[in-house]
């Protein structure tokens, strides 16, 4: 056992205070049967300047892609100092806050987080984040139910993220809650309110609705959350947290906002990673504040009236009230949520609205230019953020694996997900796209569609 910090002096003075002979027999109680011995599959340690090659050798084949990939995990432009920050000792090796008054400064990053993001989704409180957007998702539906008492049925339109939807149906499944997935309309991609009325003969506990929709199309939000207040339910909305710098926060949506927010905060400083380690937000009203899960941070004042940060709530926490706790989440994505903060406050509220203005106004370039291709179509044509779905001649996989030859990731090929919408991708541009990179696309497209014409 190498990795153990003490000489063999001291593993000999140990184990004869203990009474045992060996490390081994310490352990002996252990079945041999469970016990591993070599890791097979674990190659030979490197040096660090073996690794370092090795890493530069899989960046050169992995290459460098225009991207073009939206889908729930978005390119934007990260400043150096965000992960400059992030990374220093103080916060990089930061973990659980539970002592206070040896962890003032991460309480302190953390209030200001959630202080952000509550102004962000224009909610009453935010916690101090989730897993990632998916479980956020599952978590605000167990929250609903516990807030609702009388109904376990969840409304659930097909234009959530399909991944999110996965997610909420695992989590929430085994414990009788039963999700109801609301067909979308055809032509606009958005869910229409007299669709509704059909699936709520039974009482509900909460509508979910996305801002954008996974189509990037924006939903009828203020029709639907009234609807779901008219009927006794919650409104629960899944929000991209940079659209909400220039589209209305959940907070706002109809004559009383909706009761819970949530979403994926990967666009805020996180890296796209090959997927994660990625973090959920969750915000809600004031009157659900004891059914939020994970951590909340408040501000107070000590005995000497010097201003301070505590966990508070704490009651909420798994490790009081076991089995009745509201959730299993006793950590969170903390470095991905310093990161965030670091970059929301780098950033301030005006340069949020012009990265979102500018993906916006990209997408829209974009779109112009590929719809004078022969056989592009833009499928829905309801107003959007920064994603929208076009459909193409011929089958989308092998255009994508056509444009990727050429440097392009070109879209997400939808067939798995919407085998309804035919040869369709959905595609995504930020404000890291300059007019040459829209150009760039547009034209290696046309040059694949020609390719497969002739």
């Amino acid at each position: 056992m190498p990795f153990i910090p003490h000489t063999e002096e001291d593993i000999r003075a140990m184990l004869a205070s203990i009474g045992a002979d060996t490390i081994d027999n310490l352990f002996d109680e252990i079945p041999p049967a469970l016990k591993s011995c070599s890791l097979k599959r674990v190659p030979p340690g490197l040096s660090e300047m073996e690794i370092s090659r090795l890493m530069l050798e899989r960046a050169e084949v992995d290459g460098r892609y225009l991207n073009f990939i939206g889908a729930g995990a978005y390119e934007h432009h990260i400043p150096a100092a965000v992960w400059q920050i992030t990374t220093r000792g103080e916060f990089y090796s930061s973990y659980t806050p539970y002592q206070a008054e040896a962890s003032q400064g991460t309480l302190q990053l953390l209030y200001e987080y959630q202080t952000m993001m509550a102004s962000l989704t224009g909610m009453d409180v935010s916690n101090a984040s989730m897993y990632d957007g998916a479980s956020a998702l599952a978590e605000a539906a167990l929250m609903a139910v516990r807030s609702h008492k009388s109904s376990r049925h969840i409304l659930m339109p097909s234009t959530i993220h399909p991944v999110y939807r996965s997610v909420v149906r695992t989590i929430v499944r085994n414990q009788g809650i039963d999700v109801v997935e609301i067909p979308y309309c055809r032509e606009s991609g958005q869910t229409l309110i007299e669709t509704l009325d059909e699936f709520c003969k039974e009482e509900f506990a909460a509508l979910v609705i996305p801002q954008p929709n996974f189509f990037g199309i924006l939903e009828q939000v203020d029709a639907l959350t009234d609807w779901a207040h008219s009927r006794n339910g919650l409104a629960i909305g899944v929000v991209n947290p940079m659209a909400m710098a220039v589209l209305t926060p959940p907070g706002e949506w109809g004559s009383k906002g909706a009761d819970i927010a949530v979403g994926e905060g990967q666009p805020l400083g996180i890296p796209l990673s090959s997927g994660g380690p990625y973090f959920g937000f969750m915000a809600c009203k004031q009157a659900l504040v004891r059914q939020m899960p994970g951590r909340i941070i408040g501000r107070t004042t000590d005995q000497n009236g010097e201003s301070g940060f505590v966990l508070t709530l704490q009651a909420r926490e798994q490790h009081i009230r076991r089995s009745k706790a509201t959730s299993n989440i006793c950590t969170n994505q903390g470095l991905m949520v310093t990161a965030a903060t670091i970059y929301m406050a780098l950033t301030g509220p005006e340069g949020l609205r012009r990265i979102a203005a500018q993906s916006h106004a990209n997408i829209l370039a974009l779109l112009e230019k590929l719809e004078t291709l022969k056989g592009v179509k833009r499928i829905f044509r309801g107003s959007l953020f920064h994603e929208a779905i076009v459909s193409l001649p011929v089958p989308a996989a092998d255009v994508l694996r056509a444009l990727k030859d050429q440097g392009i990731l070109g879209g997400l090929n939808l067939e798995e997900y919407y085998p309804e919408l035919g040869s369709a991708i959905l595609l995504c541009a930020t404000e890291t796209k300059t007019p040459g990179d829209l150009e760039n696309y547009a034209e290696g497209l046309s040059q694949v569609l020609d390719s497969f014409i002739i």
